[in-house]
């Protein structure tokens, strides 16, 4: 039997070699590559447009646009992570990654994924403020208040993945470590290990679960009330109106929960290894793709701020912010 060299926390020597897509022949690498560079384009011009529209348009310095250009940015940083490395490995076959280069790659993609999670927890707190608790808003929702929201939610999820990649770095690890996935997945990286993946495994398990039930429940708390308070208004009009506050929130929290459902059964379920492997990459390219068409189409403040920007000459533009 042929003997595995195997690396006990020794980076210098341990190189990370992609297998992509497994079954996926090389003849539709280019398609591929195109659909997931014209999904990259309009992730990045799409977000893009938000940040600029949000900071330009003084209507729209509000809390929710502030949170709203937070997750912009993040859709933006969160791709930026593993789609480059996905595009140079269907339109080179460049599937080599360091080991420092893979660690900061898993820890990079996983702290953001938290911090999406985390700022739809703070918007949908926003929306609750807005609907529930309206003459306390301008107290509660102060720019310091909000920033300070902000950030907590970004240094948390910053925090939170450390222990995971750092007790996967000391794992060993052959000299040439096989992954099979698109990018360094902190699961696709423990199976790539010489070690016993079951404790890592379970550790990754139980942070995601935390990671993705406990915002979802706070978020599903918020409207709860949310509804309790919106079916307390007598007239329809004004149920429509406070209903339509929070319809691009609630397109955005659905969008990223089905994207790490389908992730989630996808590993979960008895499938190939590709459906595995897709499953994720749709939950790293779903949601930031969408994210900019939701709030572009749903909601009217955003969609005039980005007309406006886009046609300045256009006399109806100033008609109203």
């Amino acid at each position: 039997m042929e003997t595995i060299a195997c690396n006990e926390s020794e980076e210098s020597w341990t190189v990370f070699y992609l297998m992509g897509i497994p079954s996926l022949p090389e003849s539709l690498f280019l398609p591929v590559f195109f659909i997931f560079l014209l999904l990259y384009i309009l992730i990045l011009v799409g977000n893009a447009l938000i940040l600029v529209a949000v900071v330009t348009e003084p209507s729209l310095h509000k809390p929710m646009y502030f949170f709203l250009i937070n997750l912009s940015a993040l859709d933006i940083l969160f791709t930026t992570t593993t789609v480059p490395k996905m595009l140079s490995l269907f339109l080179r076959g460049d599937r080599y990654l360091s080991f420092p280069a893979c660690f900061l790659q898993m820890y990079l993609f996983h702290s953001f994924s938290c911090s999406e999670a985390f700022i739809l927890v703070v918007m949908a707190y926003d929306r609750y403020v807005a609907i529930c608790r309206p003459l306390h808003y301008p107290a509660l929702m102060t720019p310091q208040t909000s920033a300070a929201l902000a950030a907590s939610a970004w240094l948390t999820a910053l925090l939170l993945p450390i222990p995971a990649v750092v007790k996967t770095s000391h794992m060993a690890f052959e000299n040439t470590a096989h992954i099979y996935h698109c990018f360094c997945d902190h699961l696709a990286v423990v199976q790539a290990s010489c070690s016993d993946t079951s404790p890592q495994t379970f550790m990754g398990f139980c942070i995601a679960m935390v990671v993705s039930f406990l915002p979802l429940l706070l978020v599903l708390l918020s409207y709860a009330h949310i509804l309790a308070s919106v079916l307390h208004i007598s007239s329809r009009q004004g149920r429509s109106k406070a209903f339509s506050t929070c319809s691009s929130h609630l397109l955005v929290v659905g969008t990223y929960y089905s994207s790490i459902a389908i992730a989630y059964v996808a590993y979960r379920a008895d499938l190939p290894l590709d459906f595995h492997i897709m499953g994720n990459v749709v939950y790293a390219i779903l949601t930031p793709v969408l994210n900019p068409i939701i709030y572009t189409l749903r909601n009217k403040d955003v969609k005039a701020a980005i007309t406006k920007m886009a046609c300045p000459w256009n006399p109806n533009n100033s008609a109203k912010p």
